[in-house]
């Protein structure tokens, strides 16, 4: 699929978009703000396949209130600086809905852009529906009331992984080699606090941050690995910087288990192959083999779209702006925003919960392990022959965690 940016044209906007009420066969335009060239591409262009393809599935007759959804691709190259452009070109069109998930650092800057223009052009508000950048700084000291996650955040995941761990009592050395950069620097800590308290016999033998996106070869990151003697990695490593960290885990002969945030993650599941069979853990608010809608959308996707289907948080957005333009009888993000602001709906993982104190969505967080596909794990991503199984799942009150938002609300 070939990506450019959308010429937004006069011609091409529909007028009554944000009309005082929400029309059957009202277009609302959604900017995805992401990487679509670069080491993070791959991820990114399967998102947006992601996205485009839920678009279709979720629109007209389809969610509540009947509009139709249409996803505008803007390549940010994961830079601040690119995106913030791309978020003006976007506003500058009457876009007032954008998403984006690839990168804390983009968020961030993003959260900021969103705010200022808010606070200086009342009447054309943009709402920032986060699908992925999950730094718990957003819905805590950063929180936004135009700002809303639909992934469970740093800390969520860690919650739910150290709360396995500390029953796994083959786990006595850690290693933390995390990307440097908010998210990274967030996985490190909270996994030091929950191993603290959770399992204090454990030992951090060793802690390395490496640039985003940049590091081709991390077989030195392994040899210190080795030396250290470690018998267990947490990692928050994502795209390439995961898929070649564990290329160089095999080719150098670590045996060592490995706990992870985004294992099925486009090029991992190859990298893996059958070498990390039983030794790779995943912990997420979806997986591979889900029963229900789920798993129906999962194989019409692979069949379309020659890949696989791994944002789940794509279907929260739709679902979640249906019944809220609905239930507002509008697509204003002015008249949105309070109704989201505290929606519970429910989703392919059961009753999900946009918490109004900090909009971070509450929803259960699953364990995944990486093993052969059988008769009861059978979904196989990139034809691997391999899946990632679950062995725990996590009801939302386990994996919630407290805010110190004092949210600011117009």
């Amino acid at each position: 699929m070939k990506f450019m940016l959308k010429a937004l044209t006069g011609a091409a906007l529909v007028t009554c978009a944000f009309a005082t009420h929400a029309q059957s066969g009202e277009t609302v335009r959604i900017a995805w703000i992401d990487p679509l060239s670069g080491l993070m591409a791959p991820v990114g262009s399967n998102q947006v396949k992601s996205f485009q393809f839920f678009a279709e599935k979720f629109s007209g007759a389809n969610n509540p209130a009947g509009v139709k959804f249409e996803i505008i691709a803007l390549d940010n190259k994961l830079s601040p600086a690119e995106s913030l452009t791309a978020l003006q070109a976007a506003i500058d069109q009457g876009v007032r809905y954008i998403t984006q998930g690839n990168g804390s650092s983009v968020a961030g800057a993003l959260i900021d852009a969103v705010n200022r223009h808010n606070a200086r052009n009342p009447g054309k508000e943009v709402i920032f529906l986060n699908h992925s950048a999950v730094d718990p700084d957003f819905t805590n000291s950063k929180c936004s009331y135009w700002h809303f996650r639909f992934d469970a955040d740093t800390s969520m995941k860690m919650e739910a992984l150290t709360t396995y761990m500390k029953d796994q009592p083959d786990i006595k050395k850690v290693y933390l080699l995390n990307q440097n950069y908010s998210h990274g620097h967030q996985v490190a800590k909270y996994a030091k606090e929950n191993l603290k308290r959770k399992r204090p016999d454990v030992e951090i033998v060793g802690e390395d941050l490496h640039p985003l996106a940049q590091v081709r070869d991390f077989a030195p990151y392994i040899a210190k690995i080795r030396a250290s003697g470690a018998d267990t990695v947490i990692t928050g490593n994502w795209g390439s910087d995961l898929a070649l960290l564990v290329k160089a885990a095999n080719e150098g002969g670590y045996t060592g288990k490995f706990y992870t945030y985004y294992t099925g993650v486009t090029g991992t599941p190859s990298a893996l192959g059958t070498n990390s069979e039983g030794r790779v853990y995943q912990v997420s608010y979806n997986h591979y083999n889900m029963s229900g809608d789920m798993g129906k959308w999962q194989m019409e996707f692979k069949q379309k779209m020659n890949d696989d289907f791994y944002t789940g948080s794509v279907i929260h957005i739709f679902k979640a702006l249906g019944t809220a333009m609905a239930q507002a009888k509008s697509t204003d993000p002015v008249k949105v925003a309070p109704v989201l602001s505290g929606l519970k709906f429910q989703s392919y993982n059961g009753e999900v919960e946009m918490r109004r104190t900090d909009h971070q969505l509450q929803q259960p967080l699953f364990i995944t392990r990486w093993q052969k596909a059988d008769a009861k794990f059978p979904y196989s991503p990139e034809n691997t022959g391999m899946t990632l199984a679950m062995v725990r799942e996590f009801p939302s009150f386990v994996a919630s965690t407290p805010t110190s938002c004092q949210m600011k609300r117009p």
